[in-house]
């Protein structure tokens, strides 16, 4: 069976996380993805640790199924050879500073000059326009200034980061859609595009709840610990040892609660608690009460009960608790891949499970410039050519070095 973007290709001129992982997505959905990248170093994230035989395992985890080319774009016939790349290329995906394709000539309206159809995007910290275009953005600063950080954390605390990157994360899932947007009307009009994201827009983006509270009622939303602004009981509750989390958001599964997981059948008649604005003027309250019942118990215990009552919850894993549950296993969201120098590793699995085959692991993350020979080959370009580029320092292979 073919996936989905077989035949596409892609050039790959992104670092680190938002726009890698953008370029995943495309390159697990069969495209071919060219990640062209500088040398000795190359993407910045082959320097994290940990390490496994030289290879950083967080670089390899993000960059399977991908070709890695050493150039230098400074040059001019780097230049060329990025040209050549880029005239029968479907996308070309980046995340510099804005300024940076245009001072290197790489930008849309140089690659469309050679492939008018081609699809370009971009991904930066604060977008191609507005009075901050220039700034540098990483997923904290987005964190900080969206006020993602002022909603996140314990109620009174310091600002917190959420615990990933998600403004990264965000950032390279809406340049994904856009993309594949652009890519289905280039399907029925022939027409190709510019689309860009920033970590900024894209986190921003994703605070529905809080932008409607804020403009219909004027709330600012703060920190509130692992409680929903909106609703209660729906947080996480300590119990005999660790936390469970509760989802009683209807009246229908708070009688559940009630009167199936604690045998607290007084609580619904209790004015502080007797609907949903009595719980949530009296949250405080409302979790002192629940973590009274709850500390006498384990949480598997009150998962249990929980489950059997219909009410959703579950308990607070450790990431390695989440990694070992046989349900993640199930679901083969930890596979088994071979990496040239780490040797066996582990994969990422696919989030999304369909009926025919959308997408694949095909290939490990690739060596820094492992594919440049053969890459130059495909270009046209004669062995007495690519010899020239590689000692002229042109471009570059880790595994000729």
């Amino acid at each position: 069976m073919t996936l989905p973007l077989a035949g596409a290709k892609v050039l790959d001129l992104t670092n680190v996380m938002s726009g890698p992982y953008c370029t995943l997505m495309l390159a697990d959905m069969g495209a071919e993805v060219i990640k062209i990248e500088s040398f000795p170093e190359g993407d910045m994230s082959r320097r994290f640790e940990p390490k496994v035989n030289g290879e950083s395992y967080c670089f390899a985890v993000l960059n399977r199924n991908k070709r890695s080319i050493g150039l230098n774009l400074k040059r001019p016939q780097g230049l060329e050879v990025f040209r050549r790349l880029a005239k029968d290329a479907d996308f070309v995906v980046e995340n510099f500073r804005p300024d940076v394709k245009h001072k290197m000539g790489i930008d849309y309206e140089s690659v469309k000059k050679i492939n008018p159809g081609v699809i370009y995007g971009s991904v930066s910290g604060f977008g191609q326009t507005g009075p901050y275009a220039a700034k540098g953005g990483y997923d904290i600063v987005a964190q900080g200034v969206t006020g993602i950080m002022r909603m996140t954390g314990d109620a009174g605390g310091r600002p917190a980061k959420v615990g990933i990157a998600m403004n990264d994360i965000a950032a390279g899932t809406t340049l994904l859609y856009a993309l594949l947007g652009a890519y289905i009307h280039r399907l029925k009009t022939g027409e190709g595009q510019y689309v860009e994201t920033s970590l900024v827009d894209a986190g921003l983006a994703w605070t529905f709840w809080e932008f409607g509270a804020f403009f219909g009622g004027g709330e600012t939303p703060a920190a509130t610990g692992t409680r929903h602004r909106r609703s209660a009981p729906y947080q996480a509750y300590q119990t005999a040892d660790g936390y469970v989390t509760v989802g009683a958001n209807s009246a229908k599964l708070w009688t559940n609660f009630c009167t199936q997981v604690v045998e607290k059948p007084e609580w619904l008649q209790d004015p502080r608690f007797v609907d949903l604005p009595s719980r949530l003027k009296n949250v405080e309250i409302l979790q002192d009460e629940i973590e009274a019942v709850f500390k006498t118990r384990p949480t598997a215990h009150w998962w249990e009960r929980l489950d059997r009552a219909g009410v959703p919850g579950g308990p607070v894993y450790t990431y390695e608790q989440c990694l070992s549950d046989p349900h993640i296993a199930a679901r083969e969201m930890v596979l088994d891949v071979e990496h040239p120098k780490i040797g066996p590793m582990k994969a990422m699995g696919h989030p999304v499970k369909s009926s025919g085959e959308l997408v694949k692991i095909r290939t490990p993350a690739p060596l820094l410039g492992q594919h440049t020979g053969s890459v130059l080959t495909e270009l046209g370009y004669s062995e007495a050519e690519a010899t020239g580029l590689f000692s002229e320092g042109v471009v570059y292979d880790s595994t000729r070095v």
